[in-house]
């Protein structure tokens, strides 16, 4: 597999390589560093870049692999990016303010090390406006972060830093965040899959939650499998979440991959009273529903009603 193949195959391929041998750990960390690199400059998607660390974690990967009967986690050696709202020990956290720009973090979030735990070995820290505030990526005193399909735009926010940098293969795969769109609106923008999991999936430890379940960390990728992979990673209660969701009868991943029923999808392109959308985007999603009715779906024609019957 050349270079750039590697760089943008599913973080779910990568583990597998890495497992029967074909590539190492070491081999794959300094691909998505040399990336970085070469185009976070113009990209503006990491905050903070934890080479060192990572090389050092990779060899120590690569090592326990060559152990004979080696066991090890699901996503071993495989790299991921943090979003800069989320501590990591030792590493800045800034939350997107250039106050505090240099504030080393003491200790690792509670999805963090989830993270850790399955196997992946962090890059660095993804750009985010300040205190994840914004639907766009571009705080004050850092560079702006760009959509890799075209510079000039934006690659959303206020997860913008993970999904330009998994849109641009200087990650496997990406932790964020979403309240209102923070994950979801990055994904659109770039191109990539995002999901909001549902409040009490994934864990606020060890610092809570002050949003009441707005809120929550979840994945970006480039395949839903990889996705719903390290939402499977991520979720599971805590000692002291005030509120928590069972366990899913049967993992995310598996979900992933089973056809899907037949869906009722509501279409609409105007919003009373903001208005309608222009044409180029009701061209769109007329053929998205257009294809998801060829899938076998219902679609069910629907204007949204006036905000004065609600």
């Amino acid at each position: 597999m050349n270079p750039n193949d590697l760089a943008f195959a599913p973080a779910l391929a990568q583990a597998q390589l890495i497992r029967k041998g074909e590539i190492s750990p070491v081999e794959l960390v300094e691909l998505y560093l040399d990336r970085i690199e070469q185009f976070n400059p113009q990209l503006g998607c990491y905050f903070t870049v934890t080479a060192e660390t990572a090389i050092a974690r990779a060899h120590t990967c690569a090592e326990a692999l060559a152990k004979p009967g080696a066991e090890v986690p699901p996503f071993w050696g495989v790299p991921i990016s943090i979003k800069d709202l989320n501590p990591v020990a030792g590493v800045p956290c800034s939350y997107g303010s250039q106050v505090l720009k240099d504030r080393v973090a003491a200790f690792d979030d509670g999805v963090v090390a989830r993270i850790r735990e399955a196997g992946f070995i962090i890059l660095g820290k993804t750009a985010t406006p300040e205190l994840g505030s914004l639907p766009y990526t571009e705080p004050e005193g850092f560079p702006p972060a760009r959509n890799p399909w075209n510079p000039d735009y934006t690659p959303g926010g206020s997860s913008g830093g993970a999904a330009a940098a998994v849109a641009a293969g200087l990650c496997a795969i990406a932790q964020g965040s979403d309240g209102g769109g923070s994950i979801r609106g990055p994904a659109f923008c770039c191109g990539v899959v995002g999901i909001k999991p549902s409040r009490g999936r994934v864990s606020h430890a060890p610092v809570g939650d002050y949003q009441n379940g707005i809120s929550t960390n979840g994945p970006i990728a480039r395949t839903v499998a990889d996705a719903a992979a390290l939402l499977d990673m991520m979720s599971g209660y805590i000692t002291g979440d005030p509120y928590w969701l069972p366990d899913p009868e049967a993992s995310f991943l598996s979900a992933a991959g089973r056809p899907p029923d037949r869906l009722r999808i509501a279409v609409s392109t105007e919003i009373p009273p903001v208005g309608t959308a222009s044409e180029a985007c009701q061209e769109a999603v007329t053929q998205t529903a257009g294809h998801l009715e060829d899938l076998g779906h219902l679609k069910v024609s629907a204007i949204i009603e006036r905000v004065e019957a609600l």
